[in-house]
């Protein structure tokens, strides 16, 4: 059993092979990283690199190709092509970024069936979303038939006429992840049977069809019952059912960020219900800069799914936006580093949006293993928003947010991203939206059109 990274592969690799075997190496790889089974474990050998690797990890293998390494440590390697290239992934974890994928509620709310999301899994792989890096399909709320059967949840036979497994299987099958919906509560927010009282009984059921994800949500809670129990309940539930499911908490209470972290959620809305206007993003992203800090590997701030495209048709329509402030959405949300579940309907989006949701500087960006949060020197709320972030490497990336009506100039001091006038550092900056390049050796402003950003990957330069 032998498993070659493809070159495009290789830096990601080693950087994670690096954390695995606790060392590091800045430069770039030139050859390759060979993974071999044999009767001692696994043997890992990397060529041509500035810290050269290579030794025998004591390791059992599974006939799925799991080596299960000392210290709990999962290297599951999965061959995409005979010859071709390997996604390496270390740790038994889950959500190690932001998740990312596609929900059903901001254009289709109710109206959804086992034929729509075949159809949308369908695109996901034919429109390159799946190899851009969005795994996850989620069907939101009224997925399930109005009562139990035998205690049990069941899909309603007309949207659902195979059932929910049959729909999951068929994701499974494009390489995708599965995901559903539930609430904490006697009923949906919809009105349809929820999870109150059947938490292990649903996780169960969920395990059994091959669900990965669980969007759980908190409308029509028993007053008399405290809401952090309900969360850790299911949290509790869904570790013991046998799959691994990414647990999304959605209630957007005011202290969700003091205690949802220990119910074992991987991710929790903080916000509002987003509409696609501009209003409703600038109004979520500034709700959150004082708490997006809370936000770290492996629990993170969801301020809900992504407008990219819907250009005001579906559930969420509320006056749309032009191209330039989907961008700086997308934008935004991959340099706050949160969880990109797209909502508009792929089957038919337009170049525009396909090529932003694509975008490589910026999904990087989102997805940064490091996953730190940024920061904004703004002393107040203004209209054009200044981010700084430090990313994984050494790197860092800034951003500005124009949100006026007219265009603006907007002053970035370095003392305020924590460079002083006699550090002897300057900035070089990259652009992640087009090509600019800036070298920066003192304070200096950026000019931007109405409703437009900036964004750049920044690395520090001796002077």
């Amino acid at each position: 059993m032998r498993f070659i990274c493809d070159t495009n592969e290789l830096n990601t690799a080693l950087s994670i092979v690096s954390r695995a075997l606790a060392v590091r190496s800045t430069k770039p790889i030139l050859e390759g990283i060979l993974f071999e089974s044999c009767d001692e474990g696994l043997r890992l050998t990397c060529t041509d690199l500035a810290l050269g690797i290579e030794t025998l990890l004591p390791a059992t293998f599974s006939e799925e190709g799991r080596a299960v390494l000392p210290g709990k440590l999962l290297c599951e390697i999965i061959r995409k092509l005979p010859g071709g290239p390997c996604d390496i992934v270390i740790g038994e974890r889950i959500a190690l970024t932001p998740p990312m994928g596609w929900n059903s509620w901001n254009t289709f709310g109710e109206n959804i069936s086992e034929e729509l999301i075949m159809g949308i899994a369908d695109a996901m792989v034919e429109k390159g979303l799946r190899d851009a890096g969005y795994e996850y399909i989620v069907i939101d709320d009224c997925w399930p038939a109005m009562e139990r059967v035998d205690g049990k949840l069941v899909p309603d036979p007309e949207k659902f006429p195979h059932g929910m497994k049959y729909v999951a299987d068929y994701v499974h099958s494009k390489g995708l992840k599965f995901g559903i919906y539930s609430s904490a509560s006697t009923r949906t927010c919809k009105g349809y049977p929820a999870s109150f009282d059947h938490e292990f009984e649903d996780a169960k059921t969920f395990a059994e069809w091959g669900v990965d994800y669980l969007k759980y949500d908190y409308c029509y809670k028993p007053q008399s019952i405290d809401y952090q129990i309900l969360y850790r309940r299911m949290g509790l539930a869904l570790r013991s059912c046998g799959r691994d499911i990414v647990y999304a908490a959605c209630n957007s209470l005011p202290d969700v960020h003091d205690w949802i972290r220990p119910t074992g959620a991987h991710l929790y809305r903080t916000t509002t219900d987003i509409l696609d206007n501009i209003v409703s993003i600038r109004d979520i992203a500034y709700s959150q800069l004082d708490k997006i800090g809370l936000s770290a590997t492996g629990c993170y701030n969801d301020i809900d799914m992504l407008v990219v495209g819907m250009y005001n048709k579906g559930n969420v329509a509320c006056g749309g936006c032009t191209d330039d402030e989907y961008t700086m959405h997308f934008a935004l949300w991959c340099l706050l580093g949160v969880p990109l579940m797209i909502g508009c309907d792929i089957r038919n989006c337009d170049e525009h949006t396909l090529e932003l949701l694509k975008n490589k500087a910026l999904i990087a960006l989102d997805q940064d293993e490091e996953a730190r949060p940024p920061y904004t020197p703004n002393r107040k709320i203004e209209e054009v928003l200044l981010l700084f972030r430090h990313l994984s490497g050494g790197e860092y990336a800034l951003g500005v947010f124009n949100f006026a009506e007219g265009s603006a100039r907007k002053y970035i001091n370095l003392f305020e991203l924590g460079l002083t006038a006699n550090c002897g550092y300057g900035l070089e900056l990259t652009g992640m939206l087009d090509d600019e390049k800036i070298t920066v050796k003192d304070n200096f402003y950026l000019d931007l059109p109405a409703t437009s950003c900036k964004v750049y990957r920044v690395k520090l330069i001796k002077l």
